[in-house]
C-alpha cells in the first residue's frame, strides 16, 4: 500500500511541487541492471487510509561536517560514471552501489553500500502496508444488507439498516456493473412477497366474502403494496435513474411492482371476475341509490386502481358497457310503457344527467362517457318505439297547448342528441294549424280574433325561441303553418257565403280600433291619466305614440301572412274614411306611419286610393277656406257654420244615398256652397252624402245649456223640438218619420241612441230599450249632466251587418272580375291551352291579392266560356284545352 516518503528520497524537483509513488526498493543482481525510481506521496483508494508527510530532499550516506560542500556544475550532477556512485538514471551503470563521495568535513556518514559487500537493500522506513478488501466479500455484505431490507419491507416491518446506507451500498454495486443481477433480485423477491403475502390470503377469503367486500380488501393490499414499492423506490432510485431508465426493454420499479401485482392479483382466475363484479355492484348500487359515501370513495380508488394497471381499457369498461346497455335497455322498456310523455322525457334526461355526472365523478375515460352516452342515446331516443314515444302528435301537441316549456326543452334537447329535431316540424305544424282553425272560425269570439292571434303568434315565437333554440326547419314551419291557417276560407255566415278569409276583414277593424281609439282601445293598455304638469302630459303622449307604433307592427306581423289583401284594403279604406270625416283619428302621426308600412308591405298600387283620400281631406280644407272667404267679401253669412268635405269618388268607398229631409237653413247653405264650388270647377257634379255628416247644436234645455254633437239624423230629429211649443208636446214616431223622411231602419236606430242610451235627451212612452212605430217621444226636462259638452253616440257611424255583409260581396265580385281578367290575358297570349297549365297560369297572376281556389278558377272559366271569349276543346291525347276566340 502507498505510503508518505520518510527520510530517503530521490527527487527531481521541488519539494512538495508534485506528488511522488512510494515502493520499497531493493537492488539484485539478478534483476535489471539499472532502475529509474519515481517516489509519490498518497494513493487514492475509497477503502485504505493514508499518512501523508512533507517532502525533504536528503542525500544519500552521512555527513557530520558543517562545511558548506563545493557547488558541483551541471556535469557532475548528472555524471554518473564513477564505479562509487549509484545510478538510478541510467540502466547501463553497475551493479554495485557504492559510498557517495563527499569533501571530507565533520564526522563521515557511513553509505548504504559498498562496492566490496556485494548488493544491498535500499528501505524506504516507516511504509504501512494496509490490505486491500475483497470486492466478492463487500457484494455478498450488500447483497445480504438489500434482502434483509426487502424482507422487512414486504411484511410492513422497519428497516434493520439506515436507509442512506443501502442506498450507497446499491450505487456501489450499480457502479461495479452489478445492476442486473440487482434488478432480477428485486423483482423475485417482489414476486415472491405479492404471491406469499397477497394472492393467497385473498385466494382463501375469496370464497367467504361478497364481491363488493373482496374489492375492498384488494384496494386495502394494493393501497399497502404501493406503499412498499415507494420505500423499495428509494432504496433502490440509483438503480431505478441510472440503469432502468437507460434500458427502454426493462419497467422501472413502479412499473414492475405494478405488473407484479396485476398479473398475480388481477390476472388471477378467481379474482378477476370478482374484482369486475364487484366494480360493477358499487356503480349499480350509485344508480339504485343505495351507496354511501365509502362506496363512492372506494369506486373512485378502484377506477384509479385500474388505470395504473392498465386494465380499465381491455377489461373493465368492456364489461361496464355490456351491462349498462342490458340496465338502460330495461329501464326504457319499462319507463316507456308506464309514463306519460312529460315524465317520460324528465326521466331520460335526469337519467342521462345523473350517467354523465357519474363518469366525471368517478373519473371515468372519455371513451367510456362517449361510448355511454351513445348507449344512452341509442336505447332512449333513437330506436324507433321510443322515436314514436317522443314524436307521437297528440302528446306533442298536448304540451304545445299546455304551454309546458321545459318538457318541450327537454324533448328538444333529446332529439338533437341525434339530429331528429327535423321530425318534430310535423306535430308542430298540427298544432299549429289546429289552434289557428279554431281561432280563426270562432264566431263566438270573432271580435277577439286579432288579439287572441298575436298572443297566439306570440307564444309560437316565444316557444320556437326559448324551446326550440330558434331551430332553422322549426322556423319554416311556423311561418308556412301560421300562413296556412290564417288563409284558410270556408262559406259560412263569418263571411255571409263568400270564400273570403275573414281574418283580413279583422286586422283592419283592429287597426281601426287602435288609430281611432289609441290605448284607450284596448284592454291591456289603459290611457294615461290626466293631471299633472305639462312635462309628465308631453311624456305621455310620446309614450302612447311609441305604444301605438309598436301595436300597429305587431298587427302588420299578422298582415303580412294575409295573402287576400282585397278584403283588408276594403275594410281598411272604409274605416279610414270614416275616421277622417267624422275626424276620429287618435293621431294624424299614427295614421301616416301606417300608411307608409302598408306602402312598404304592398306597394304603391295597394296605397294610391288611401294616400288620395288623404289628399281630399287636405284640398276640402282649402275649398271651405275659400267658401268662408267668400262669404267674407259678400257680408252676407249664413245662420249656420257650414263646412264640406268634396271627396272624389274613384277613391273613396261607395255609399249609398239615404233620402233625408234637411231643415232649410243646411239647404240653403249647401246651396250656396255647391254654388261656388261649381263656379270654381266646371263640369263636376256634386252628391250629398248626409249619412256621414255631423253637426253641433246649441241647446237651451230647461236644466241647463248643452252642446250636443250628433250625427245629421240626430240633428234632424232634435230640431223637430226646437220651439216651445214641439218642445212640450209628445211627437208619434209616423210625425218624426213623416217630417226626417227616414226609413225604420235609420229611424228606430237614432231614436233608439237619442232617447234610450246613456244621454237621454229624448223621452220615449212607453218606456222600453226598442224602439216601435207606436211610441211618442217627447224633450226630457229633466236631463242634466255634469258635462256642458256631450257627444252622443253616432250610431249610423258603426258598421251593421249589412255593410259587412255588402262589403264581402263587393270583394268577392271584385275576385271574379279579376279572375276573368286574368283568363283572358292569358288566353291572349297562349291562344290554347290545357286546363290544368291554364289554372296554374290564373294562380301565379292573382297571387299578389290572394290564392284562388281552383274551384273558383273553373267557375270563371265558364262564365267566360258563356260570354264566347274562348272555347273548350279536346287535343289529339284526349285531354281537356281551352282556345281563345278573337
Amino acid at each position: 500500500m502507498p505510503r508518505p516518503a520518510t527520510s530517503n528520497e530521490a527527487s527531481g524537483g521541488k519539494s512538495g511541487s508534485r506528488k511522488s509513488k512510494k515502493s520499497t526498493l531493493t537492488t539484485q543482481p539478478e534483476r535489471s541492471p539499472s532502475r529509474t525510481f519515481q517516489l509519490f506521496q498518497s494513493s487514492q483508494h475509497p477503502l485504505e487510509h493514508s499518512e501523508d508527510s512533507p517532502s525533504k530532499r536528503q542525500k544519500v550516506g552521512h555527513s557530520s561536517s558543517p562545511q558548506k560542500p563545493e557547488a558541483m556544475t551541471v556535469n557532475q550532477m548528472y555524471n554518473f560514471a564513477k564505479p562509487n556512485h549509484i545510478d538510478l538514471t541510467n540502466g547501463n551503470g553497475p551493479t554495485t552501489m557504492t559510498s557517495v563521495e563527499r569533501k571530507p568535513s565533520g564526522m563521515a556518514r557511513p553509505t548504504g553500500a559498498s562496492t566490496e559487500s556485494g548488493p544491498k537493500r535500499l528501505v524506504v522506513k516507516n511504509l504501512r502496508k494496509t490490505p486491500r478488501p475483497d470486492p466478492e466479500k463487500y457484494v455478498n455484505h450488500v447483497s445480504t444488507q438489500l434482502d434483509a431490507a426487502l424482507s422487512a419491507v414486504l411484511i410492513d416491518k422497519k428497516l434493520p439498516y439506515p436507509n442512506e446506507e443501502l442506498y450507497r451500498g446499491v450505487e456501489n454495486l450499480c457502479r461495479q456493473g452489478r445492476a442486473s443481477l440487482l434488478y432480477k433480485n428485486l423483482c423475485d423477491k417482489c414476486r415472491h412477497g405479492i404471491s406469499s403475502r397477497i394472492e393467497k390470503p385473498l385466494s382463501s377469503r375469496a370464497t367467504t366474502m361478497h364481491d363488493p367486500g373482496l374489492l375492498h380488501a384488494v384496494m386495502a393490499e394494493w393501497d399497502a403494496w404501493n406503499n412498499r414499492l415507494r420505500i423499495i423506490r428509494s432504496i433502490y432510485l440509483f438503480l431505478n435513474q441510472s440503469y432502468l431508465l437507460h434500458t427502454p426493454s426493462l419497467p422501472s420499479i413502479e412499473e414492475m411492482g405494478t405488473n407484479e401485482f396485476r398479473n398475480q392479483i388481477f390476472s388471477h382466475q378467481i379474482l378477476k371476475p370478482r374484482i369486475l363484479n364487484g366494480a360493477y355492484m358499487l356503480i349499480s348500487a350509485d344508480r339504485d341509490k343505495k351507496d354511501t359515501v365509502q362506496s363512492t370513495e372506494l369506486l373512485c380508488r378502484v377506477i384509479k386502481m385500474f388505470h395504473a394497471m392498465s386494465v380499465y381499457t381491455s377489461d373493465f369498461e368492456p364489461e361496464l358497457l355490456g351491462r349498462s346497455s342490458s340496465y338502460i335497455a330495461s329501464w326504457s322498456d319499462e319507463k316507456a310503457e308506464t309514463l306519460s310523455l312529460p315524465q317520460y322525457i324528465a326521466e331520460s334526461q335526469k337519467l342521462i344527467d345523473l350517467e354523465m355526472s357519474r363518469c366525471e365523478t368517478f373519473d371515468l375515460d372519455s371513451t367510456t362517457m362517449k361510448s355511454l352516452e351513445m348507449y344512452l342515446e341509442d336505447l332512449l331516443i333513437d330506436q324507433k318505439d321510443r322515436q314514436e314515444k317522443l314524436l307521437r302528435t297528440e302528446d306533442v301537441c298536448q304540451l304545445l297547448k299546455d304551454d309546458a316549456r321545459w318538457p318541450l326543452k327537454q324533448l328538444y334537447n333529446l332529439l338533437q342528441r341525434r339530429n331528429l329535431c327535423e321530425k318534430l316540424r310535423s306535430p308542430f305544424d298540427a298544432y299549429i294549424s289546429d289552434q289557428g282553425s279554431q281561432i280563426v272560425f270562432d264566431e263566438a269570439r270573432e271580435q277577439e280574433m286579432v288579439v287572441r292571434l298575436l298572443d297566439f303568434k306570440k307564444k309560437l315565437d316565444s316557444i320556437w325561441e326559448n324551446c326550440f333554440a330558434l331551430h332553422e326547419g322549426l322556423g319554416h314551419t311556423l311561418r308556412e303553418s301560421f300562413e296556412a291557417f290564417i288563409n284558410k276560407s270556408k262559406r259560412s255566415n263569418m263571411t255571409w257565403g263568400t270564400d273570403n278569409p275573414k281574418p283580413g276583414e279583422m286586422i283592419a277593424k283592429h287597426v281601426d280600433m287602435i288609430l281611432k281609439g289609441g290605448l284607450r282601445a284596448t284592454s291591456s293598455n289603459p290611457a294615461p291619466a290626466k293631471g299633472g304638469n305639462n312635462e309628465d302630459v308631453d311624456m305621455s303622449e310620446e309614450d302612447e305614440d311609441a305604444q301605438i307604433n309598436e301595436q300597429l307592427d305587431q298587427v302588420l306581423e299578422l298582415f303580412r301572412f294575409v295573402h287576400g289583401k282585397a278584403v283588408f284594403e276594403a275594410f281598411y279604406k272604409r274605416d279610414l274614411a270614416r275616421r277622417l270625416l267624422l275626424n276620429r283619428s287618435a293621431s294624424a302621426d299614427a295614421e301616416k306611419s301606417m300608411l307608409t308600412r302598408l306602402k312598404s308591405e304592398c306597394g304603391a298600387g295597394f296605397t294610391h286610393n288611401l294616400e288620395q283620400m288623404f289628399k281630399d281631406m287636405e284640398l276640402a280644407r282649402e275649398e271651405v277656406a275659400s267658401y268662408k272667404s267668400m262669404l267674407d267679401r259678400r257680408d252676407s253669412k249664413p245662420k249656420i257654420d257650414l263646412n264640406v268635405s268634396v271627396l272624389s269618388s274613384a277613391a273613396w268607398p261607395s255609399y249609398p244615398d239615404v233620402p233625408l229631409i234637411v231643415p232649410r237653413d243646411v239647404e240653403q247653405a249647401a246651396a250656396l256652397f255647391e254654388q261656388h264650388y261649381k263656379s270654381k270647377h266646371s263640369g263636376r257634379r256634386l252628391g250629398w252624402k248626409h249619412s256621414l255628416a255631423h253637426c253641433q247644436l246649441k241647446a237651451n234645455l230647461p236644466k241647463g245649456n248643452k252642446e250636443l254633437v250628433v250625427s245629421s239624423y240626430q240633428a234632424v230629429v232634435l230640431l223637430l223640438f226646437k220651439d216651445e211649443k214641439s218642445s212640450k208636446t209628445e211627437i208619434p214616431y209616423a210625425e218624426i218619420q213623416a217630417a226626417t223622411g227616414l226609413d225604420d231602419t235609420q229611424l228606430q236606430r237614432t231614436l233608439q241612441s237619442l232617447a234610450c242610451a246613456r244621454y237621454r235627451i229624448l223621452s220615449k212612452s212607453p218606456k222600453g230599450k226598442d224602439v216601435n212605430t207606436t211610441d211618442t217621444f217627447s224633450l226630457n226636462a229633466s236631463f242634466t249632466d255634469a258635462k256642458y259638452r256631450i257627444k252622443i253616440n253616432q250610431i249610423q257611424a258603426k258598421e251593421t251587418k249589412e255593410e259587412n255583409k255588402e262589403t264581402h260581396e263587393r270583394v268577392a265580385a271584385d275576385r271574379a272580375y279579376e279572375t276573368q281578367a286574368a283568363v283572358v290575358r292569358i288566353m291572349k297570349a297562349k291562344k290554347t291551352i290545357s286546363h290544368v297549365l291554364l289554372v296554374n297560369e290564373v294562380i301565379g297572376a292573382t297571387k299578389s291579392r290572394g290564392v284562388l281556389d281552383g274551384g273558383e278558377i273553373k267557375k270563371n272559366i265558364e262564365r267566360l266560356i258563356e260570354k264566347e271569349y274562348m272555347e273548350r276543346v279536346e287535343t289529339e291525347e284526349g285531354k281537356t284545352a281551352y282556345c281563345y276566340l278573337a
